[in-house]
């Protein structure tokens, strides 16, 4: 999708979050939203400008998601290039774990949806990202967070669970000297009866229908020998997971899972997710014109060769910057089971 961004749309502050300016500087960039959740941006060594650019700053555009804090700078005096990494807003909730309260097994939140993402989110960031206050209408009733899980993937199990996505946006009030990260749970956009994209034009569209998938999974807990805990796990008609055999004979893919000291109610638990993760799936990967969608939003894509559809959220959005100027945004859609 082409965003009509140019390259000085992104603005740069110190390390304390005061403007530094707009970074014309950028010869090209690639941020990545969803998956690494991480950024690669490089200037010319001429270019170089140590305010805008050292260990610390902030580059991002305002209102959006787009944007992050340099951790990683590489100079290549070959190229005269230098190449300036770090991790977006996104990618820094991957790197914050959710622990269990002392003497508790879990986490259990309760309260408003908002109130509750703000009790995840915490002061783990020295004050760089608030929660926003607006009541969502949505209230969290003994919602267990799994142990030792990374903040994303806390947040996100939560706020889907509810019917809800993470929205983050780089904010600059107008009475501070510096901006903040809003981070705030927000309805699920779904598209996917309004826009359907079929490669026509100049939509790209990528689908990939894999039908090898492991459809019986044997999963191995704890105990020795006959004594051995053993659940076994059946991918359904319709992919849902069940305890009796559906594929059989030649049709049927069967893998083992273990898991050392499980007892059965929680090899089934932690065996059902890895059936999922190895099971039939569709892919699609999207790359169009006027469209502005979020990491949770649902679309849809069709493939007239295969005659194949796809109905899944967006789990990646990738912004690229090219040396000529021209700004693209990808965006990769989760696979139906």
């Amino acid at each position: 999708m082409r965003v009509g961004l140019a390259n000085h749309s992104f603005i740069s502050t110190n390390p304390n979050g005061q403007e530094n300016g707009y970074l014309k500087e950028i010869r090209e960039l690639d941020m990545d939203l969803g998956d690494t959740s991480d950024f690669e941006l490089s200037i010319n060594s001429k270019s170089w400008d140590a305010e805008k650019f050292s260990y610390g700053c902030r580059i991002f555009i305002p209102d959006t998601e787009y944007g992050g804090i340099i951790d990683d700078i590489e100079s290549n005096t070959s190229k005269k290039r230098i190449i300036i990494r770090g991790k977006t807003w996104r990618g820094m909730l991957m790197y914050k774990i959710v622990e269990p309260p002392e003497g508790q097994d879990h986490l259990i939140l309760n309260g408003e949806l908002n109130q509750v993402l703000g009790d995840l989110v915490g002061d783990r960031f020295d004050g760089l990202f608030f929660v926003a206050k607006t009541d969502t209408g949505i209230t969290v009733k003994n919602w267990e967070v799994s142990r030792y899980v990374t903040l994303l993937d806390a947040v996100t199990a939560l706020l889907s669970a509810y019917k809800s996505r993470l929205q983050i946006q780089y904010i600059e009030p107008e009475n501070l000297d510096y901006g903040y990260v809003e981070v705030s749970a927000v309805p699920i956009r779904d598209y996917s009866d309004e826009i359907e994209y079929s490669g026509e034009g100049e939509v790209r569209v990528t689908v990939r229908d894999y039908r090898g998938g492991v459809n019986h999974l044997v999963c191995i807990g704890e105990g020795e020998n006959i004594e051995r805990t053993v659940v076994h796990l059946y991918v359904q008609k319709d992919g849902t997971i069940g305890k009796t055999p559906y594929y059989v004979g030649k049709d049927e893919i069967s893998s083992v899972y273990n898991y050392t000291n499980a007892d059965a109610e929680t090899l089934e638990e932690y065996g059902m997710k890895r059936l999922e993760s190895l099971q039939n799936y569709k892919t699609c990967s999207i790359t169009v014109n006027d469209a502005d969608l979020d990491i949770g939003d649902f679309v849809s894509g069709y493939d007239a060769v295969t005659d194949t559809t796809v109905k899944k959220p967006v789990i990646q959005k990738i912004l690229k910057v090219k040396s000529s100027g021209t700004s693209t945004v990808e965006y990769k859609i989760e696979g139906d089971d």
